[in-house]
């Protein structure tokens, strides 16, 4: 991977007043192989499934960022011996008794009804928050409340700005692993605002999704850099890299609505609140070592959250059978 980094540093020099890319756009083939790059990892069993964002790396579109994974060394230093440990994990979402569930096939036929006159319409661009969890071998999990707002301008650029909150509990200082080191900061610190570059990449997820499930279904696959068809769990995590880059509109949400009342495995559950406190419908895949509760809106078929938790205990981490790994909630 460093040898390949090195030729695409060597296409795009680093200027000497920062950790990125040369002002112009990378080309094509350049950008497709830097993405590919970030996005790949080394297996770690554990490990890997720990990964923000449910094991997908937040991507600097078109540059290349100074640290793109810290390790969070647990050890968590406070004000004072009576501080209260900022690390306690968000609870499993909860299916609300008695609630009806309702079919994918059905959700995705009112969503293609609310989609008929196109609005809203598709946006490049993402507004999410995330739980993910960090773990050592030695110290407890804890986990780590991220909110992030990409948007796009029409030369290419775009802006990208993460802050530390968690809307579960507004006001109250977060858990940040900014730095490589668990720390306190205000809700609502910046921890990061930055501009990039234009970048042109007509890949996915770069590239506008399809209207057609099936044309959506390869969209996906490509974007997760696949030569086999998606398993469902791989489904589920390329649609989370698709909201990472998109906020989707209604003929999309439709589409891919169908394509996921086509998922095998996927089962309804019952209507759930969501982190945001917005009412959603539930749907689970059983996998081993991980459940996924896929949130989505009854009326419009929109992807609401997206939610790993451990299916089985993993005591030599401080991890219990049910314990939230990872949790993404978008918005528009």
């Amino acid at each position: 991977m460093a040898d390949e980094l090195e030729l695409l540093r060597g296409a795009n020099p680093v200027p000497s007043d920062g950790p990125h890319f040369g002002d112009g756009p990378l080309d094509h083939g350049a950008e497709r192989r830097l993405e590919r790059l970030l996005r790949e990892r080394p297996s770690g069993g554990l490990r890997d499934r720990l990964l923000p964002g449910g094991g997908r790396p937040r991507l600097a579109w078109g540059l290349v960022a100074t640290a793109v994974v810290a390790t969070l060394a647990l050890t968590l230093v406070l004000s004072g011996p009576s501080a209260t440990p900022a690390v306690a994990a968000p609870r499993p979402l909860v299916v609300q008794t008695g609630s009806t569930p309702l079919p994918l096939d059905r959700l995705a036929e009112r969503a293609e009804q609310a989609a008929a006159d196109g609005s809203p319409r598709l946006r490049k661009g993402t507004h999410v928050q995330t739980w993910s969890m960090g773990m050592s071998d030695d110290k407890p999990p804890i986990t780590v409340p991220e909110e992030r707002i990409v948007r796009w301008r029409a030369d290419g650029s775009h802006t990208e700005l993460v802050v530390a909150t968690d809307p579960r509990h507004p006001g109250r200082p977060v858990l940040s692993g900014e730095g490589g080191e668990p720390h306190l900061v205000d809700d609502g610190h910046v921890l990061s605002d930055q501009t990039y570059p234009p970048s042109w990449s007509d890949a996915p997820p770069q590239s506008p999704p399809p209207h057609d499930p099936a044309r959506l279904r390869a969209y996906l696959t490509e974007a997760q850099y696949s030569d086999t068809p998606l398993t469902t769990p791989q489904l589920l995590d390329a649609v989370g890299v698709l909201l990472d880059h998109w906020t989707l509109g209604a003929r999309e949400t439709a589409t891919l609505a169908r394509l996921l009342a086509g998922t095998e495995g996927l089962r309804p559950v019952g209507q759930v609140t969501d982190r945001l406190g917005r009412r959603g419908q539930a749907y689970v895949y059983d996998g081993p070592g991980a459940r996924r509760m896929l949130i989505m809106d009854p009326v419009t078929g929109a992807v609401l959250g997206l939610e790993s938790t451990f299916s089985t205990a993993e005591p030599e981490y401080g991890v219990k059978k049910g314990d939230v790994m990872s949790y993404s909630a978008w918005m528009r």
